[in-house]
């Protein structure tokens, strides 16, 4: 029997891209379908550092995607069917955002795709997806505050986290597309390489943000596509 969906622990909203040759490689990079739910293999890549499991391993259970509104726990007396509902109804109201296209970068200590161009439409969805649909999130626990390191946000950060339960949204949102764990600086630029021969062929142009995704984390913590909903405002 399979699962419905007030059955996960946490919820979030994505971007995930359609059905067709990106959503199906970056999968089998990664090793997840997000729209599946399953383990897929790897293609067979020369020249990593090290296998692409191992390289992949803690980008995997969330699978290829881009973060709009950061997973959590459902408050009391919301239902995940009423936050489906919802986020379809916002999606009604919000346009599409289009960007020239995606680079590789690194944005912290992994690799991930950024988008190139004007990022202002960008930062407007994201506000309103994390604002409108924030009344479907549970307060932070202290255990999930001391997971976002507090110590380390600036003022206006921990302003955030307080507000909407996570550091990196409205003016300090950064949306990326995460394709690895953490790497050392040498085996970054191995990985890159490969990526950049392998998989930037295939990336669309322009990048067009079409939909939002409401996702759940199972009990394993692996990340399931739920619905996606067109942005038709």
């Amino acid at each position: 029997m399979g699962r419905g969906m007030e059955d996960f622990r946490r919820y979030a909203i994505y971007y995930a891209p359609r059905p067709g040759v990106m959503a199906e490689a970056t999968a089998a990079w990664l090793g997840w379908d997000l729209a599946r739910g399953r383990r897929v293999p790897p293609p067979a890549l020369a020249g990593l550092p090290a296998p692409l499991e191992d390289l992949t391993a803690a980008a995997r259970p969330y699978g290829f995607h881009g973060t709009i509104k950061a997973p959590f726990r459902l408050a009391t007396g919301q239902s995940a069917r009423a936050l489906n509902l919802a986020a379809a109804r916002l999606a009604e109201g919000l346009a599409p955002v289009t960007l020239p296209r995606l680079r590789l970068a690194e944005p912290g200590g992994f690799l991930a795709l950024i988008p190139e161009g004007d990022e202002t439409a960008l930062l407007a969805l994201g506000a309103e997806v994390v604002s409108r649909l924030d009344a479907f999130r549970a307060p932070l626990t202290v255990a999930e505050i001391a997971r976002r390191n507090p110590e380390r946000l600036n003022p206006r950060q921990r302003d955030l986290l307080d507000t909407w339960g996570y550091p990196h949204v409205m003016e300090a949102f950064r949306f990326h597309l995460t394709l690895t764990g953490d790497l050392a600086p040498d085996m970054r630029a191995q990985v890159a390489q490969v990526l950049w021969d392998w998989l930037v062929p295939i990336l669309p142009e322009p990048f067009v943000i079409e939909d939002i995704c409401l996702v759940g984390e199972d009990a394993a913590g692996r990340f399931h596509l739920l619905s996606r909903h067109a942005l038709t405002g």
